[in-house]
């Protein structure tokens, strides 16, 4: 008897069959690369917006210069840029490996790590949107309170390029964040049956 590709053995133990799981990491293992390399671009473009960024106005014949590193936030969202593509760029090199041999064993050990790296490029890259994001209300809007300026007044095509790195950053956090239900989904089945292993495993 068997219902949904699931069997029943006559001690009534539930067997799967290898066909539906082969499909789900095919499925699983595409959707990783894929976003991976996503996070990887997005990240290295928001880098190189915000890091190139500069603008130059003069104020009261006194030139000014604008640059990313006037601002601790975006130097900070660089770094974190920085650290998430090349974190990307490792588990893409891994992905692809795993999938030119197609016989790499996916241990616990190792989902553990791919999930506890995940978890951290996650809650970083969304310490840096929320620090960003913080300083680019105050450049834009001012705080008349503390008789801080509306920065982006005077440095609007910088304002502009700096909010086009954010949004790239934003869409690299919700990857990320999609990413790392992808590795917990990855880790947690591993417990689900102690004898279910992943096949062709990574």
């Amino acid at each position: 008897m068997s219902y949904l590709g699931v069997g029943v053995s006559p001690g009534n133990v539930p067997v799967y069959h290898g066909s539906n799981l082969k499909v789900i990491d095919r499925r699983v293992r595409l959707a990783e690369l894929v976003l991976r390399c996503i996070i990887c671009g997005l990240a290295i473009l928001s880098a190189v917006l915000i890091g190139t960024d500069t603008q130059v106005r003069e104020i009261f014949t006194i030139r000014k210069k604008a640059k990313f590193t006037d601002m601790k936030a975006l130097v900070f969202l660089v770094i974190a840029n920085g650290i998430a593509a090349a974190y990307s760029l490792v588990q893409v090199l891994r992905c692809v490996l795993s999938m030119i041999r197609g016989s790499v064993l996916f241990n616990k050990p190792l989902a553990w790590a791919i999930f506890s790296g995940d978890q951290v490029m996650a809650y970083l890259t969304l310490a840096a949107v929320a620090a960003s994001a913080q300083s680019a209300v105050f450049a834009k809007a001012g705080q008349p309170e503390l008789q801080w300026m509306k920065t982006c007044t005077f440095y609007g095509r910088f304002c502009n390029q700096v909010g086009e790195g954010v949004a790239s950053t934003v869409l690299v956090c919700l990857s990320m964040v999609v990413l790392s239900a992808i590795s917990a989904f990855s880790l947690f089945r591993l417990y689900g049956d102690g004898k279910v292993k992943s096949s062709g495993g990574w």
